[in-house]
């Protein structure tokens, strides 16, 4: 008799529970936050003016990688309208460059 229940709860606890399991973290996941520049620390800073090369910056993200390294992705959007993405470690190193 109580194999009849024993299959609908583990779909029910399934169902319930999957989202936890299967959630991105750090791909716009539970580990990014919006950050404003002024926050961030002297070199990250510098790193970004500089990439920026005189445009907007639309938003910066603060990702964990792997738990344990802080990457800020930058998205600018530049005078002649074309926009850019890269992206700068805690130490202020640019690490990838994306030009749209």
């Amino acid at each position: 008799m109580q194999k009849k229940f024993f299959i609908p709860k583990i779909i029910l606890i399934a169902s319930l529970t999957g989202g936890l399991f299967f959630a991105p973290v750090g791909s716009a996941g539970l580990l990014d936050k919006k950050v404003e520049l002024s926050t961030l620390p002297p070199k990250v800073q510098e790193t970004i003016k500089l990439n920026a090369q005189g445009g907007t910056i639309e938003s910066i993200e603060q990702e964990k990688e792997k738990r344990e390294v802080t990457i800020y992705e930058v998205e600018v959007k530049k005078p002649d309208g074309t926009e850019i993405e890269f992206k700068v470690d805690e130490k202020g190193s640019l690490i990838e460059l994306e030009k749209n």
